[in-house]
């Protein structure tokens, strides 16, 4: 018995608009399924910006390795989750309970301007390196902790010594 040939016919044409719409659409959904609404919006409600702060600002005084904060000027700080970036002191500064400050530069690649809070953790945007607002590292791609800096409070002024 002898196998016939298969004849397969290729047709040509285009696709409707319609048609293309709907699996332009479909597709965009595809991909949100697989990666999640998260990758396409923020991981979090409760992300918050910093307030950027220079060194010439009423209530901040930066003199060499030694930052001074007038809390009754500087009103961001009397509350816990209240938070600074000193840009030209390249410095952090969080309530998260108590006053903690570190360097604002990311150790994995000296970004030192692009913060945010969210969830209690920094997140330097460069990269998507987090940190605990004592430092250390919770996701990289930075593998080394933020430098902490010494801090003093008399009365409501802070002291933070790098």
């Amino acid at each position: 018995m002898k196998k016939q040939p298969i004849k397969i016919e290729n047709q040509k044409g285009q696709l409707s608009i319609e048609r293309r719409e709907f699996l332009r659409k479909a597709g965009g959904f595809a991909i949100m399924g697989l990666f999640g609404t998260s990758f396409f919006t923020s991981c979090s409600d409760d992300i918050q910006d910093p307030i950027n702060i220079d060194s010439n600002s009423e209530g901040i005084n930066v003199d060499g390795d030694t930052i001074t904060i007038d809390l009754s000027i500087i009103e961001e700080l009397n509350s816990s989750g209240g938070w600074l970036l000193i840009t030209q002191a390249q410095t952090l500064v969080v309530n998260d309970g108590e006053i903690k400050a570190l360097t604002s530069v990311c150790t994995h690649s000296n970004c030192d301007r692009n913060w945010s809070l969210s969830d209690g953790n920094f997140r330097c945007s460069c990269h998507g390196s987090v940190f605990t607002t004592d430092g250390e590292v919770i996701t990289g791609p930075a593998t080394r902790p933020l430098s902490q800096f010494d801090v003093q409070i008399d009365n409501d002024i802070i002291t933070i010594t790098k």
